[in-house]
């Protein structure tokens, strides 16, 4: 159940319906990503904001179904959900299965499986991103959730998280496959 659902809600491909509110398909535009990112870049930050919420909230949602519906201690459905969610994003069914690059569902995802981490790492991108670079501080939010699990959870919960974080690898390598990213678009 946790799998299904996650691959489904990962699947609304939310910046590409915030894009044709604003007479644009993200896909066509830009980088060619169909995320918040190209989105911000298209249309602006305020505009695209529905789009960051609701990527975050695929992966979160997931996760909370993937924990509700698994037995205590079972924390692995969780990470499933999340997973299935991630590639429902980048694979969406409901958008001939080109989507974006997870990053923002991973990062709802882990706000469920692994607060004390994801909150210290959202902290870290938001002052990164406060001092001028929301690149830098996404790439620093996204590496350092590893990094603190290490020190607050046990490493196979860790190794979990790495492989959802291959998801977003996996993505980033084929789309440099597909079409180079402008230098504009790579740094924001």
């Amino acid at each position: 159940m946790a799998v299904g659902a996650g691959y489904l809600l990962g699947s609304v491909p939310v910046a590409v319906l915030v894009g044709r509110r604003h007479g644009l398909d993200p896909r066509r535009v830009g980088d060619g990503n169909p995320g918040y990112w190209n989105l911000r870049d298209q249309v602006g930050a305020r505009a695209a904001a529905p789009v960051f919420a609701g990527d975050v909230a695929k992966g979160a949602v997931a996760g909370m179904v993937g924990r509700s519906v698994a037995p205590p201690g079972a924390w692995g459905v969780g990470y499933a959900g999340v997973g299935a969610a991630m590639v429902g994003h980048a694979w969406p069914v409901f958008a001939r299965f080109r989507g974006g690059r997870s990053i923002l569902t991973w990062t709802g995802g882990m706000c469920v499986l692994s607060p004390v981490a994801a909150g210290l790492a959202v902290a870290a991108f938001v002052g990164v991103a406060r001092a001028g670079s929301f690149a830098w501080g996404a790439r620093l939010g996204v590496f350092a959730v590893p990094v603190i699990q290490l020190v607050v959870e046990p490493p196979r919960r860790v190794a979990a998280t790495g492989a959802l974080m291959s998801i977003i690898g996996l993505r980033f390598a084929l789309a440099s496959r597909a079409a180079p990213v402008p230098a504009a678009a790579a740094d924001g």
